[in-house]
């Protein structure tokens, strides 16, 4: 009896109405038996005595189910089998247990409980026990014949609750509430005996206390290194020389700053940052190579808060070049260390905020009383061209400053530094424009974008160019990169 032929059976005795909800069910299902499969990939052209108590089916019956077997012999072959005839050829016959169900637990036979509606996968028309080399089929064959079990006991019990509600007795919805508990006992001021309800508690696991302790980080940290290739652009009045050319750059950033989470009232922050750019020089018959990009550049800002996200402040910053730089072809000095070299120092106001996620703060400062120096300490440099009287090699210039700073991670892999200056002695003005725009790939590399403007009002006139007074500087570099942060 295939399993197609016991579901509509099992339903129809299950509508039959004498049956009662409190009924057993388990009279619908066949007994247990034993039975014996023969399979054969071979032409049968001869029968042996197998058993006499077996029942012969046509060859061309439909493949044996071994879940809902009912003691047939299912052969796969052409022809027939009778009882008492020879089987030749390679054929394989096993005994197996079919279709029939473990006995049922004691909950099945109480009556049917409606809970909700469940949404059941159908049956599959066929769930043949597989044969598989080196493995018997009988090692999983438990856990089939009781998966199905199950399974064939919720779609017939869904369908009984469907056909026959009336018949439903209880509605868990409705069932009533678990009888309480109550404990006696004796008032003897009173003699009088109390009753008093027994509400069960959960016992409470005794857990070992966790004491989590965390060092106070009083400083911010952020660094960047990156050491990417480039194609440069640098005007011809640039002050502090360079070439076009594709080159190597090495930047570094370092910054640190208080933590304002434990220094509230306090604003104290320093960055250090390096730019060096070298370029292959083919034209140039006295060296290898030309510097395109070498600046040094520290900048510290100190402060005590008035209001708000205002504060009292010192901003200073200090400048130059690490390296000689010459023209090319030649031996003529066009900038080195401390020359030039700059240093400004302000006192003013410093607004500074940053937005909740902390990627977006704005700094910016105004410094009424500002002191600048320049510094040229090379005698091959020509110091006027540096606001420096002749025979000097410092000049000193008393004014007003300002200055505005944005750091913004504009996505997870994208940040923008941007940086603007200004000082003014009120006889003449310079200031510069700096944006650094950073591209992350992943963690090593990444691409950058630097653009430097520069305008200084005393800057001279350079010939066969239409650059005097504003100058730029633009770098596209790609290459490797590291960075470490404080969180």
């Amino acid at each position: 009896m295939s399993r197609l032929a016991i579901l509509p059976l099992l339903t129809a005795l299950l509508s039959l109405p004498s049956i009662q909800a409190s009924e057993p069910v388990t009279r619908l299902f066949p007994r247990y038996e034993r039975s014996t499969s023969i399979y054969s990939d071979t032409t049968i052209t001869d029968l042996t005595v197998l058993n006499d108590s077996l029942t012969a089916v046509p060859a061309d019956a439909p493949v044996m189910n071994t879940l809902f077997f009912d003691g047939r012999i299912e052969i796969d072959d052409e022809g027939s089998v009778e009882p008492g005839e020879p089987i030749l050829g390679d054929s394989l016959a096993f005994e197996y247990i079919d279709f029939n169900p473990y006995p049922l637990s004691s909950s099945r036979l109480k009556p049917v409980v409606f809970d909700t509606f469940h949404l059941l996968d159908p049956l599959p028309l066929d769930n043949n026990m597989g044969i598989y080399e080196g493995i018997s089929p009988y090692a999983t064959e438990w856990i089939t014949r009781a998966t199905d079990q199950e399974a064939l006991i919720r779609h017939a019990r869904q369908r009984y609750v469907i056909d026959h509600p009336e018949l439903i007795i209880y509605n868990e919805a409705h069932l009533p509430a678990p009888p309480k508990k109550f404990t006696a006992t004796v008032d003897p001021a009173t003699a009088t005996i109390l009753l008093a309800e027994k509400i069960p508690t959960k016992d409470k696991v005794a857990t070992p206390t966790l004491k989590a302790t965390f060092d106070r980080r009083h400083w911010v940290k952020k660094f960047n290194a990156d050491l990417q290739f480039s194609q440069a652009y640098i005007s011809p009045n640039w002050y502090q020389g360079g070439n076009n050319n594709l080159n190597a750059q090495l930047n570094l950033y370092y910054n640190v700053k208080l933590n304002p989470a434990f220094h509230e009232k306090l604003l104290f922050e320093n960055t250090f940052q390096y730019k060096l750019g070298l370029n292959n020089a083919p034209e140039d018959e006295v060296r290898n190579y030309s510097i395109s990009a070498d600046l040094f550049q520290w900048n510290m800002t100190a402060g005590y808060k008035s209001t708000h996200n205002w504060y009292y402040s010192v901003n200073s910053q200090f400048k130059t070049q690490l390296f000689n730089n010459y023209k090319p072809n030649s031996n003529t000095l066009k900038a080195g260390f401390m020359s030039p070299g700059e240093l400004n120092v302000g006192v003013g106001m410093t607004y500074n905020r940053s937005n909740k996620k902390k990627t977006f703060t704005v700094d910016a400062s105004i410094s009424p009383f500002s002191y600048n120096l320049k510094v040229v300490r090379d005698n091959r440099l020509n110091v006027k061209s540096y606001g420096i009287e002749e025979g000097h090699h410092s000049v000193s210039e008393y004014g007003s400053s300002a200055e505005g700073k944005i750091s913004w991670q504009i996505c997870e892999n994208i940040s923008l530094r941007s940086r603007l200056f200004a000082f003014t002695d009120y006889d003449y003005i310079q200031g510069d424009f700096e944006n650094t725009l950073s591209f992350t790939i992943n963690r090593f590399l990444s691409t950058q974008i630097f653009v430097h403007m520069r305008y200084d009002s005393s800057s001279p006139y350079v010939e066969d160019t239409d650059w005097h007074k504003f100058m730029m500087k633009e770098i596209l570099s790609f290459g490797f990169t590291y960075k470490f942060a404080t969180k």
